[in-house]
């Protein structure tokens, strides 16, 4: 038994969902619309990693300047960087637990749209099977819709890559993995490409919003000057 099986009754009951869409839109419309309906209903994760992530970049210099101030003297140095995090209102581990959370969502999401349940991969979208795979393709139909989300999931890593570039903290070869997306899309059926492309967008769309300027400031005030 694999251990995914554990997994089964959430991936059921996504199939459920995906197929009363189905019964009123077409399949592969239906998976967009249910990957953007998790998407939002994990948005609240997303907010609170993006808090955390931005607390751990603005207490950074503070961090460093401990480290070096108390290099011999790790029990000082956990007690003050256990007292700046509490002044701040954060924690070295604050934006872990949202990702976490979120990890079991995608591994039913994966799974329902590579190995899904009944006749939801039978489908179709331009006439290709949603269960085909790039290796498989053998039409021009089905080469030209694989070469289209492809290229949608290349425009998106670049994007990615370019953004990476103007961050504050520099992450040097690590925001290349951005195309590891693309690459791992070549192994997936039709149905778990358009899932990964429209997780991707809504992952690209959520970071620019959480991430803009307005965004970080008024988080930085609300850490700043919680609410008594």
């Amino acid at each position: 038994m694999s251990v995914l099986s554990v997994l089964d009754p959430a991936v059921h009951l996504a199939h459920a969902a995906v197929a009363a869409l189905a019964a009123v839109v077409p399949t592969a419309a239906a998976i967009v619309l249910f990957t953007l309906a998790v998407r939002a209903a994990l948005h609240p994760l997303a907010r609170s990693a993006a808090r955390a992530e931005r607390a751990r970049a603005r207490l950074a210099p503070k961090v460093a300047r401990l480290r070096e101030r108390h290099a011999r003297n790790p029990e000082r140095l956990n007690r003050e960087l256990l007292a700046l995090h509490r002044a701040e209102g954060t924690g070295p581990f604050a934006g872990l637990l949202p990702v976490l959370l979120q990890a079991p969502f995608f591994s039913v999401m994966y799974r329902l749209f590579t190995t899904a349940p009944g006749h939801l991969l039978d489908a179709t979208l331009a006439g290709v099977p949603l269960a085909v795979r790039p290796a498989a393709a053998h039409t021009p139909a089905q080469f030209a819709v694989f070469a289209v989300l492809e290229a949608a999931l290349l425009a998106l890593a670049w994007a990615g890559v370019r953004r990476a570039k103007h961050a504050p903290a520099p992450v040097g070869p690590v925001r290349w993995l951005a195309f590891g997306t693309p690459l791992f899309a070549l192994l997936l059926p039709l149905a778990g490409q358009l899932y990964l492309l429209t997780s991707t967008a809504w992952t690209a769309a959520e970071r620019w919003y959480l991430h803009r300027p307005a965004a970080g400031l008024a988080t930085g005030q609300a850490v700043r000057h919680p609410a008594r």
